[in-house]
């Protein structure tokens, strides 16, 4: 895997196409949209690891893209927009957007804001550097790389995900429900089948990879409720 994977969603081309190679050049993922419907499908099919937002899409207010992804995640927001007043600032911010740039930008901050963004969204499991670490294991956001004991672990876009959202809360159960929204979407809260496949898939190469080391038993099956992975022994 490649660099962080970006959602740029922006009707204007010459705009768009602009920022989309500046993004590619420094090592990221872009998947472009040029309207509301796009950008959705694009979130539903990939879950990108932040989404860079225009407000004035022709099909639908991006306000209301913020608020369908705030319903199954996390990711990070950026909105980028022409729409300077004060109250379009806190709409945005108070409907679940992170971050706000106000057109015309210099991409240098764009780039500034997305790199602060991916730090944060490790959450309080983050080091400084916004790697999530636990024992053997490292899942740098920016980079989309896992190594497990310093070597690279081969992961699908889904199981990559999945290993992110719990390395994010290490020692909490996180139910099937919350696992499945966060990684499929609302449409898929009750398909338990799916999560126990990818599930069962990481744990094998977990294993695979670090067969004598403690990353085979990273996951750890709250019968009827979730998974739980374990916390990190700090003194390792």
């Amino acid at each position: 895997m490649s660099g962080a994977h970006i959602l740029l969603v922006e009707d204007d081309e010459v705009t768009r196409t602009a920022v989309a190679e500046n993004l590619a050049g420094h090592r990221y993922v872009v998947t472009e949209a040029g309207d509301a419907a796009g950008a959705l499908r694009a979130w539903d099919a990939a879950r990108p690891d932040v989404i860079v937002l225009d407000l004035g899409l022709p099909d639908l207010d991006g306000i209301a893209i913020v608020r369908r992804v705030r319903r199954d995640a996390s990711t990070p927001i950026l909105v980028l927009s022409a729409r300077g007043r004060e109250s379009d600032k806190i709409e945005a911010l108070e409907a679940g957007a992170d971050d706000y740039v106000t057109k015309p930008f210099s991409i240098g901050e764009v780039r500034a804001r997305i790199a602060a963004l991916l730090r944060r969204a490790a959450g309080p499991a983050g080091g400084p550097a916004g790697l999530l670490r636990n024992g053997s294991i490292t899942l740098d956001p920016a980079r989309r790389l896992v190594t497990v004991a310093g070597t690279g672990l081969d992961l699908t876009p889904r199981e990559y995900e999945l290993l992110k959202q719990m390395l994010s809360s290490p020692g909490r159960v996180l139910t099937r429900g919350r696992l499945l929204r966060a990684v499929w979407g609302t449409s898929y809260g009750d398909e338990g089948h799916y999560l126990h496949v990818y599930v069962s898939r990481l744990r094998r190469k977990l294993a695979a990879a670090d067969p004598d080391g403690d990353a085979r038993s990273l996951v750890e099956a709250e019968p009827g409720v979730g998974y739980r992975v374990r916390e990190a022994d700090p003194d390792r």
